[in-house]
């Protein structure tokens, strides 16, 4: 074992690799840490887990903190720049590598899409020395004139061969050509194909290729299985079974809408589950990692959002749900387990018409491994999750609260604001629906709102007849007159009185309830020329 101290890192970097428990280089790090220390351009490729992320961390600190001048941080320039492909492992990122700058005295911060900017900006003109960032949200950040990266002294590529993928590859050029030409440059991935060459060749000088496995390696201490089963019956037992085990897992699927259906489906058979993927919003995202992070589940359903440099310790099952569709995304899925040395397994399970396609997969990821027919009752299938005792019991799902979906979102306020917009352009019905549900129909009663308590509307389901009558027919048939020209007339009637016209007035008749005055919204052109009476029947 080498001490990262013989390998010449920086005393205050040195303690705080210590303080996070990394005393010892792993084999990635003792590769490349001497060329990278004195400003070489690297390329390092490493099996899932092998520890790149310190590899290109420490010199990235150590190089800038030595050449730092320790001038104000107001307005300070970044000199350092990390991209990565996912908002997600940009922030894992930023955690591995905030605690050795600030042993420097360098600051760092997150940039990535899905959140407001207004944050980021602050930050940046704050002052920082080092960006990690995702390239969407930078290159826009660059475009607005917010941010430039002409200090830029070190820049990294981390999983260099997704984002040299074609989606990627055209918004990271841009990136890369706003970069001083003359600077230190590393490229890092756990395999290094596509277009990187184009990259290597385009941005990088004199340099240095350090591979400590094969571009298909995997883990040793990993095993790997493929459950085969006869029906997707089947399949759902055996899933709900590997998903009891009391230790941590991710259950990888194709789609967002799989991953969320399936998180759903186990949360309500009582084993508690997250989903991971592209439609949820970040907040979403980092709360379902910090649950299953902490351990308060121990299922993540993910997509392959989270193949990609989420690194959770203890994983100790990764199942591929639905097979994937090449090679590299069963190598990254499957480097979520077994990572830093400890050991895992990894599951695929297939379905019969699966196997052709399964099986070229894995002779292209090196993967020798036999078709076991399984229920969710065979020995090989309860050996990953243990005897009964370890499973993790049922756990009856909350009810959520009322008008709260699963997801915390509002039912009730969404069907409003659905209902709203249906009834936009139709008269009155909409206002008409909301004011009776607000007040309870009552004849004769009155309230304060835009519509009287006991009148009917038959135009309240919103019928599609712009702002031309409304519920003219309906007052008149119910002693209920309403003024609904316009086509923001609902707007008042839901409002309780008029938001911009005025008070409201109501009042009773023999006949039933009537409106006094609706808002000026309502009014006849619909721009707000103050309140109009409803006309009488």
């Amino acid at each position: 074992m080498t001490s990262f101290a013989e390998l010449g890192v920086p005393a205050p970097i040195v303690a705080a690799l210590a303080a996070m428990d990394r005393t010892e280089a792993f084999p990635i790090q003792v590769a490349t840490l001497p060329d990278s220390l004195k400003g070489r351009d690297v390329l390092g490729r490493g099996k899932t887990g092998s520890g790149k992320t310190i590899a290109f961390a420490v010199p990235l600190a150590a190089r800038l903190g030595q050449a730092s001048d320790h001038r104000p941080a107001r307005g300070r320039r970044a000199r350092g720049l990390v991209l990565a492909p996912t908002r997600e492992l940009a922030t894992q990122i930023d955690n591995t590598l905030a605690p050795l700058a600030q042993s420097v005295g360098l600051t760092t911060t997150v940039i990535f899409g899905g959140v407001s900017q207004k944050r980021q900006e602050d930050a940046l003109r704050a002052g920082v020395d080092i960006i990690v960032a995702t390239p969407g949200r930078l290159d826009d950040l660059m475009k607005q004139g917010v941010l430039s990266l002409d200090a830029i002294q070190i820049t990294v590529l981390d999983e260099a061969d997704h984002m040299a993928d074609l989606g990627f590859l055209p918004v990271v050029t841009r990136i890369l050509d706003k970069t001083p030409k003359v600077g230190q440059r590393m490229l890092f991935s756990a395999t290094l194909d596509n277009g990187v060459d184009r990259l290597v060749k385009r941005y990088l000088r004199d340099e240095i290729l350090h591979s400590v496995d094969e571009a298909t390696s995997h883990v040793s201490a990993m095993t790997h299985h493929v459950f085969s089963v006869e029906s997707t019956a089947s399949k759902d037992a055996l899933v709900r079974i590997l998903a009891r085990g009391a230790g941590r897992r991710i259950l990888f699927m194709r789609t967002k809408h799989q991953a969320k259906k399936l998180a759903k489906k186990l949360t309500e058979g009582g084993i508690p589950a997250v989903d991971l993927h592209g439609n949820l919003s970040q907040n979403a995202r980092d709360r379902n990692l910090a649950a299953f992070h902490e351990g308060a589940v121990r299922v993540l359903v993910a997509t392959d959002v989270a193949a990609r440099g989420v690194h959770i310790d203890d994983v100790e099952l990764v199942v591929h749900v639905d097979p994937p569709v090449e090679h590299k995304a069963y190598l990254h899925r499957s480097g979520r387990t077994a990572r830093a040395g400890s050991a895992g397994d990894v599951v695929t399970i297939a379905l019969p018409e699966q196997h052709r396609d399964l099986r070229d997969l894995l002779r292209k990821a090196a993967i020798r491994v036999d078709f076991e027919q399984v229920t969710d009752a065979s020995p090989q299938v309860l050996s990953l999750v243990g005897s009964p005792v370890e499973l993790v019991p049922y756990v009856k799902p909350e009810a959520p609260a009322r008008g709260q979906s699963q997801g915390g979102t509002s039912t009730g306020a969404n069907a409003q604001r659905k209902r709203a917009r249906r009834g936009s352009g139709a008269g009155a019905g909409a206002g008409t629906q909301q004011g009776e549900r607000q007040g309870g129909s009552r004849r004769g009663g009155s309230r304060q709102g835009g519509q009287p308590q006991g009148a009917r509307d038959e135009s309240r389901q919103g019928q599609p007849r712009g702002g031309r009558q409304g519920a003219a027919r309906s007052g008149q048939a119910q002693g209920a007159g309403v003024s609904s020209r316009g086509g923001r007339g609902q707007a008042s009637a839901r409002r309780d009185g008029a938001t911009r016209g005025g008070s409201t007035t109501s009042y009773s008749t023999s006949t039933g309830g009537q409106g006094g005055y609706v808002g000026g919204s309502g009014s006849a052109s619909g721009r707000g020329r103050g309140p109009r009476r409803a006309s009488r029947p």
